[in-house]
């Protein structure tokens, strides 16, 4: 097995770690939570940056890290959820997203065509995992201007960039469904 592969399974393994410890009483367990959150975040980079100059790319880092990728955030955002300081709205359009993209990547991967990420896609990650910490963080709301808050605002700029990110990956590989049958049937 591969120290890309090592670390995005070490990832995987903080996940149920994370959970608890968000669900936990207390500060403590906020902190722990959002420590962990933060150190699985940094892992993707890390895992990423490996597999490139080690030339460690393999078909299970390939599966492996983008699940260990939306498990983490996945949870982070049910918890909040559970926890009142996420609305159900925000929650469902991020895993309606992940969901259309994930069955994009997979009729393309029946195509023989690897769709890569882009830009727009790591905005997206980028702006989930700082919201998430913000939120998961546990410091007072501030007041931006009338009833916006920045606790708002930080899920408002994530829920943008996870809406666009999904349109602009389906307007990049549309032809891919865009026949609505598939060859052969």
């Amino acid at each position: 097995m591969t120290t890309a592969n090592k670390i995005t399974l070490a990832r995987m393994m903080l996940i149920p770690i994370f959970m608890y410890s968000a669900i936990s009483e207390g500060a403590q367990g906020n902190f722990v939570a959002l420590a962990l959150f933060a150190i699985a975040s940094l892992t993707d980079g890390i895992d990423g940056y490996i597999a490139r100059k080690y030339n460690q790319i393999t078909d299970f880092g390939k599966l492996v890290d983008p699940l260990a990728d939306k498990l983490l955030v996945m949870s982070a955002l049910l918890i909040l959820l559970e926890q009142g300081i996420l609305s159900s709205w925000a929650c469902i359009i991020i895993l309606a997203r992940e969901f259309v993209v994930s069955s994009l990547r997979s009729i393309a991967a029946s195509k023989g065509v690897v769709l890569a990420a882009a830009f727009w896609g790591k905005l997206k990650t980028l702006s989930q995992l700082v919201c998430i910490m913000y939120l998961l963080s546990g410091v007072s709301d501030v007041v931006i201007y009338g009833s916006l808050t920045l606790k708002k605002l930080s899920i408002w700029v994530m829920v943008f960039f996870t809406v666009f990110s999904g349109y602009d990956y389906l307007k990049r590989n549309f032809y891919l469904i865009k026949d609505g049958v598939s060859k052969g049937e």
